[in-house]
């Protein structure tokens, strides 16, 4: 997750004209662009910025789905094997939330390294004036 933390606030301390990224598609080394893949890296970017709020106040804040207390009271025969359960879904939403964290991280890093490029397809040579 400090990747992912590191990898958004980089690209907004660089990132200062997102509409440079309008009209700007990812690139896949080697790779043809994704079927549907239309998305430009401003959208991306977009995306980026309005899923970080979520990732760091946790889902809890958007949706408050606390479970009744109803099925907390009952007690089972089974505790043993429902925790056993518990444990192996939870080892499964981590392991996809580390997936996703990881996947955005990457999506953030390519995003941060495309506009630096653009900004250097951009800058003036040295020795001409800025104007």
């Amino acid at each position: 997750m400090e990747q992912y933390f590191s990898a958004t606030q980089k690209m907004e301390q660089e990132v200062m004209f997102p509409s440079l990224l309008r009209g700007v598609f990812p690139q896949q080394e080697g790779a043809a662009p994704a079927a549907g893949g239309h998305t430009d890296l401003y959208e991306r970017y977009q995306l980026l910025k309005a899923i970080k709020p979520v990732v760091e106040k946790g889902l809890a804040s958007v949706t408050d789905q606390s479970p009744t207390g109803a099925d907390a009271d009952t007690p089972s025969d089974d505790d043993d094997t429902m925790d056993a359960q518990l444990e192996e879904r939870l080892s499964h939403h981590l392991a996809g939330l580390q997936q996703v964290l990881t996947h955005l991280t990457r999506d953030t890093n390519a995003l941060t390294r495309r506009y630096s490029q653009i900004l250097e397809q951009i800058s003036p040579s040295e020795g001409q004036p800025s104007w």
